[in-house]
């Protein structure tokens, strides 16, 4: 897991591309758990904007979620795979701030508690407490 620090200070996260190293491989339950809503600004229809426009829904003038999350409860349209055996972002490189802010471990190590709460509800285990990097 890396942690990059963006010039106005929020913290993205990247994941390994390693099955062994990534649990959200073979999870996906957070990406078709929650209503990912984000700055409609980060749309690639507007300068410096990243997250491809024909995915995302507008809420309001201001702010966008991506298709499929409108409600919660369904799988985000960039989703790929099957949640709980093999998960993929067709947009990994360019999804929503939402999803590069979202820990699986938190700075000290230990799982996150959204992590923890969905795991069980797709068949997975509880994630172990990870020693945190420096």
């Amino acid at each position: 897991m890396e942690r990059h620090l963006a010039d106005d200070g929020r913290v993205f996260i990247d994941m390994p591309d390693d099955p062994a190293r990534n649990p959200c491989l073979d999870c996906g339950a957070c990406c078709q758990h929650f209503r990912v809503s984000f700055y409609g600004g980060e749309s690639d229809a507007h300068p410096g904007g990243f997250v491809p426009d024909h995915l995302i829904v507008p809420i309001n003038p201001v702010m966008a979620c991506m298709k499929g999350t409108e409600t919660g409860g369904a799988p985000c349209v960039a989703l790929t795979g099957v949640v709980g055996l093999g998960t993929g972002c067709s947009i990994y490189a360019n999804r929503p701030t939402p999803c590069r802010e979202f820990p699986v471990w938190m700075a000290d190590g230990s799982p996150n508690p959204a992590c923890q709460r969905l795991r069980p509800m797709i068949g997975k285990p509880p994630l172990p407490w990870q020693p945190p990097e420096y």
